[in-house]
């Protein structure tokens, strides 16, 4: 609502100001000033965290053409595993990156074949939800032996994702190269940029391609109440905790199919839904088995798109099974939905199948296994008999009001000030380092960032998450905190 949100494709503006009005921004670089901090900086932290995500590229191939050697040049340094054989890159690994002032994420991928088996086929199921997932391919290609059956098979994938795509014609190490280079025409993904990522001959001029597809910023791929769409709400959770059941209570139908079988779902299935006078998306998914390179076939690629849906949600309602004790896996899916950034709500599925002995053992739990998300709100349900479900929809509504929560910077200072006044930061080798200012970067989930005069421990940055959610809510969203330390050379009179 007070958030002063730039308008989309409006490229009038000279700075990402994240959340930040014209006149609270100008206000906030002045403070900055007098504090001897670098504008540069300020001005790049406050991007950085305002931002949100970063746009995606994904390298793809078939194996041993280069893709690790070349997202180690995008990179800067030597950190994907490069060996001179295939299949060494088996995961999806993800790399930042920046080129012209530009960053980005880069998402190194195993190599691509066509009619394989077990792990093999597990790393091209990788490589396929990276594609997804990506804003953007870099198609690498061995321009040395030129195109292979299986480079056809990845340009056909890579039409049916139908995103921007900039052809690698990889080991080029000379002007002879070019040649071979050239010839990649035929593969109809328009110029091939001939580069030796051994070398880094070229790299600078497919960088300039990349980005030009690149967005400034990743679409929005969720709905929102300014956007007109319906909010999405993911259901996840540990197989057969009730998810299905969940859908259908909820829509007062059989929208879906259950079965004691654990795993009936496979895909995710979106369900338009009236509650309350809203039209809510809520979507049902794969349940999330121990570890996803583990799995093969159809349980594997549920498993994938279960993840791919939990990034496109706003909320995710994890389910977790009360009957049963809370397991590492249920650990695993929270930290997921976490590390996604989305609003969220806990329900504890099956309630009415407890007993006194098992409530006290459950609560005992909660405060142990979940203390990470304790600030998410709870709801105690049952899908079978539609116990307490009437209390889902305020939960979401809750946890959704605390994602899109903005703090104005002027408070956030004043409450800033009294925090560092009254629990200054423990002294450390003599030196007591404090937070000097800071501002709400961004929202969805709320982003601050905060200027200090040095390093900010760990233990104290959970001290003021903590005093942030007591100050001014934030019920159901995570916080993202970064902290800027000033420079010493940069400090005025």
């Amino acid at each position: 609502m007070n958030d002063e949100n730039q308008p989309a494709g409006d490229g009038s503006a000279e700075h990402d100001h994240g959340a930040l009005g014209e006149a609270e921004y100008a206000q906030f670089m002045e403070l900055a000033a007098e504090e001897g901090f670098d504008i540069e900086d300020v001005e790049g932290a406050i991007e950085e965290a305002g931002h949100g995500p970063l746009p995606v590229l994904a390298v793809v191939g078939r194996p041993n053409v280069g893709k690790s050697t070349l997202v180690n040049r995008i990179i800067g340094r030597r950190e994907a595993v490069v060996e001179d054989r295939p299949g060494v890159t088996r995961d999806r690994v993800t790399y930042e990156a920046e080129w012209a002032g530009r960053r980005f994420k880069v998402v190194d991928t195993g190599g691509w074949e066509q009619d394989v088996l077990g792990i093999d086929a597990s790393v091209a199921a990788q490589a396929e939800y990276a594609i997804e997932a990506a804003d953007a391919v870099v198609f690498v290609v061995d321009a040395t032996v030129g195109a292979t059956d299986t480079d056809g098979a990845v340009v056909r994938l890579l039409r049916k994702a139908g995103k921007p795509v900039v052809l690698c014609a990889n080991k080029v190490d000379g002007p002879s190269g070019e040649a071979d280079a050239a010839s990649l025409w035929s593969l109809g993904l328009g110029e091939p940029h001939p580069v030796s990522a051994l070398h880094g001959r070229g790299t600078g001029d497919m960088l300039d391609a990349v980005l030009e597809a690149l967005p400034e910023a990743p679409k929005q791929t969720f709905g929102g109440a300014g956007i007109g769409g319906p909010r999405r709400i993911a259901l996840i959770g540990r197989p057969n905790v009730g998810k299905s059941s969940l859908l259908n209570k909820v829509a007062n139908e059989e929208r879906v199919v259950v079965n004691e079988l654990a795993g009936t779902t496979r895909d995710p299935v979106d369900e338009l839904i009236e509650l309350g006078g809203v039209t809510w998306k809520f979507v049902d998914t794969a349940g999330i088995r121990k570890r996803v390179h583990l799995q093969q076939g159809a349980d594997y690629y549920a498993s994938l798109r279960t993840a791919a849906a939990v990034e496109k949600a706003e909320v995710a309602v994890i389910l977790i099974d009360a009957s049963e004790s809370i397991s590492v896996q249920d650990q695993r899916i929270v930290t997921m939905a976490v590390e996604a950034g989305r609003a969220i709500v806990v329900a504890y599925n099956k309630w009415d199948t407890l007993d006194e002995e098992r409530r006290y053992y459950l609560e005992r739990e909660i405060e142990t296994e979940l203390a990470q998300i304790a600030w998410a709100p709870r709801v105690n349900v049952s899908a079978r008999t539609g116990r307490h479900m009437e209390k889902l929809v305020p939960a979401i509504e809750t946890a959704l009001a605390g994602w899109e929560t903005r703090v104005p910077t002027g408070r956030l200072n004043s409450f800033l000030g009294e925090l560092v006044a009254s629990h200054p930061h423990p002294v450390r080798g003599g030196k007591q380092p404090r937070i000097l200012f800071g501002t709400q970067a961004g929202t969805k989930p709320p982003r601050f960032v905060l200027f200090a005069s040095g390093f900010i421990e760990h233990g104290y940055r959970r001290f003021i998450e903590r005093r942030l959610r007591e100050e001014f809510g934030f019920d159901g969203t995570p916080i993202h905190i970064s902290v800027r330390v000033r420079e010493k050379r940069g400090r005025k009179k």
